[in-house]
């Protein structure tokens, strides 16, 4: 049995790069931590909320790369002199990625008691008609 894609319906022209971006969001490998929200504020707009209690804002990164918003996170271990009689709370990294539609750009990042709140926007499409002379032949 053959495998449908995208590619494969005559009349989708031109979306082999929406494939590749699907094939490229299922390997991202994001594993559930930490866990977030997408929610939509208005028509054009998006904000993704992460929770990261206990990082600072130094130790988080935020990049937009080849259409593809990467926030990091990085605890320093700071355990010098320091005796766990339980550790529950652990320090660890992690990469969190999204990927963006043309016309998504990424606005302001801010820290709210343990949240990192990211805001998107989107530009609002024209609509364009556009009429094709027809040549004689």
């Amino acid at each position: 049995m053959t495998k449908m894609t995208i590619a494969s319906y005559p009349h989708m022209l031109g979306f082999e790069q929406l494939e590749r971006v699907l094939e490229r969001s299922a390997k991202s490998g994001n594993e559930g931590y930490p866990p977030f929200n997408i929610e939509q504020t208005c028509d054009f707009s998006y904000r993704i909320t992460l929770a990261v209690a206990g990082f600072a804002e130094e130790d988080l990164a935020i990049t937009v790369e080849d259409r593809q918003l990467v926030i990091r996170g990085r605890q320093a271990e700071e355990t010098q002199g320091r005796i766990f009689l339980h550790r529950g709370i652990a320090a660890r990294q992690f990469q969190r990625s999204f990927v963006l539609a043309d016309g998504v750009e990424v606005g302001e990042a801010q820290m709210e008691n343990g949240l990192l709140h990211v805001d998107l926007t989107r530009a609002k499409p024209e609509t364009v008609v556009q009429t094709i002379k027809i040549k004689k032949g």
